[in-house]
């Protein structure tokens, strides 16, 4: 997390200062690497996001083959999810139907000059999209990688064809993924999911997508795309089940429902609560005694809080990773988070960006345990992802059941300066947005070497991972929330 004005604690003995980062800077084009981790369901495609560091961006270019049992309800049901994400500005997502023809002689006339003036060396504009310097550098190498692979399918191609296609490429963009791309920046989220793509053209437009940062995930449930085996190998497959004839319903942008609403369909009057009331059993409503017999209010059980004893004996899965350089010698230390059964270490991304393998050390095992596998990272929320060969006691994740709040208890364990596994207490002392990135503000005392260890709440959940701190306060300390944890990390606990 680059932050300024603050400092990212890694290192042992020491503090890296950090600087200025975030958006590209003017006139940098940023790259694009695709399908860094498997993908093998439609909630790890929808749960993954890409990590940016370095103008480099991950990406997902995945195809779904055939389908499964209920098939139509969890897409629809993706559709909602997906929706109340972006009512928190999380990320943006569509789910397309089909692509239409560039039919209109004046639209495809607009289109085609755009195309003519971008190839005689100007820059492209739309009408529905504003092109910053920025986007307009990512869009011109995506459509040149695009319309390069186009044209390596066709034994003879003509400049007209190549434009004719660069023309729906422009079109398909600017009407159907204006709300996604529109306000372009390389740290966006962006999910597409595309129905019965047959032809090579959508195909390789989905493909462009992509290298604008977009994730696509194209739902092919009645039979695979059309294209040759090097335009397929662009995208990874998982299969759903065998090839079937669902018909999905239209794609409409998911609205929440309000409180009241929610009340109102349910009869519930109070959230989280459940009043039975009983008839008076001696005919007088207006009996006090009567009254308190017969309302019953049933609260739903809540997890106990644990004593900082019992808090402590989770650091049996908080993990210390020291930071090996390319002559194996160690140049950091910091600390991790067990969230998957499967080998998977939550840490921050500023922790493992300047490593060439880690070595991860836990609680009760004498056995260190090597790796180079850094399965997913996002530069913007400082987070990563690495992966060692051990059956792992992952920690839960909070929920968030309640809202966390200013005097909240919280427990931080990692491993400061070296010190393996320490824990500390204090409280929630402030809520900070940060870059765009929400971030706790706590008092429980880190150092270098703390980033990438738990804040825990008494209930033993993890509500943020420690990132940075303000190098001259005392004790103000800051976490990346656990919804962003959450959003990040799904698929892996």
């Amino acid at each position: 997390m680059q932050l300024s004005g603050f400092v990212i604690h890694d290192k042992i003995g020491s503090k890296r200062a950090s600087t200025k980062g975030g958006a590209c800077k003017v006139g940098k084009i940023v790259s694009y690497r695709h399908n860094t981790m498997q993908i093998n369901s439609l909630d790890t495609f929808l749960g993954v996001k890409g990590g940016y560091s370095h103008a480099v961006r991950d990406v997902y270019f995945v195809r779904a083959l055939g389908e499964d049992s209920g098939y139509s309800d969890r897409i629809c049901q993706a559709d909602r999810k997906m929706g109340a994400e972006m009512a928190k500005a999380r990320l943006r997502y569509v789910r397309m139907k089909s692509l239409p023809q560039l039919s209109q002689a004046e639209d495809a006339a607009f289109y085609a000059g755009k195309y003519d003036g971008w190839r005689q060396g100007g820059k492209i504009s739309l009408k529905n999209i504003s092109i910053t310097e920025s986007f307009g550098n990512v869009l011109s190498a995506g459509l040149t990688e695009t319309l390069g692979k186009y044209q390596n399918q066709k034994k003879q191609v003509s400049e007209s064809m190549v434009r004719n296609c660069a023309a729906k490429y422009l079109f398909w963009l600017d009407t159907m993924l204006k709300d996604v791309l529109s306000g372009w920046s390389e740290g966006n989220c962006m999910k597409i999911l595309a129905e019965d793509v047959r032809k090579e053209q959508e195909y390789l437009f989905y493909y462009l997508a992509t290298l604008l940062g977009c994730d696509v995930l194209l739902l092919e449930n009645r039979e695979d795309v059309e294209v040759s085996e090097d335009l397929k190998n662009l995208s990874q497959e998982f299969v759903l089940g065998p090839f079937g004839t669902s018909n999905l319903p239209e794609y409409t942008a998911y609205v929440p429902r309000t409180e009241q609403s929610i009340r109102s369909e349910t009869g519930q009057f109070a959230l989280n609560q459940a009043v039975e009331r009983k008839a008076p059993t001696n005919g007088n409503s207006n009996n006090s005694e009567g009254s308190k017999s017969n309302i019953r209010v049933t609260i739903p059980e809540r997890k106990m809080e644990k004593s900082f004893e019992e808090l402590a004996q989770l650091a049996s899965s908080i993990v210390m990773i020291a930071v090996h350089d390319s002559r194996r010698e160690v140049i950091g230390t910091g600390s991790g988070i067990m969230i998957g059964r499967g080998g998977y270490i939550l840490t921050n991304d500023h922790v493992v960006s300047g490593g060439r393998f880690f070595s991860v050390r836990m609680e009760d095992d004498e056995e260190i345990y090597p790796t180079d596998e850094v399965i997913k990272y996002n530069y913007n929320l400082d987070l990563a992802v690495i992966r060692i060969s051990k059956q792992l006691t992952p920690l839960p994740i909070y929920n968030g059941a309640q809202k966390l709040v200013r005097g909240q208890k919280v427990v931080a364990i990692g491993s400061p300066l070296g010190l393996f596994n320490s824990v500390s207490d204090g409280i929630i002392s402030g809520f900070r947005n940060i870059r765009n990135v929400d971030m706790i503000q706590f008092t429980a005392p880190i150092s270098p070497g703390s980033s990438g260890g738990a804040v825990l709440n008494m209930r033993g959940e993890v509500i943020g991972i420690s990132t940075a701190g303000f190098d001259d306060g005392q004790n103000i300390n800051l976490a990346v929330s656990y919804e962003d944890i959450r959003m990040f990390a799904r698929g892996f606990y």
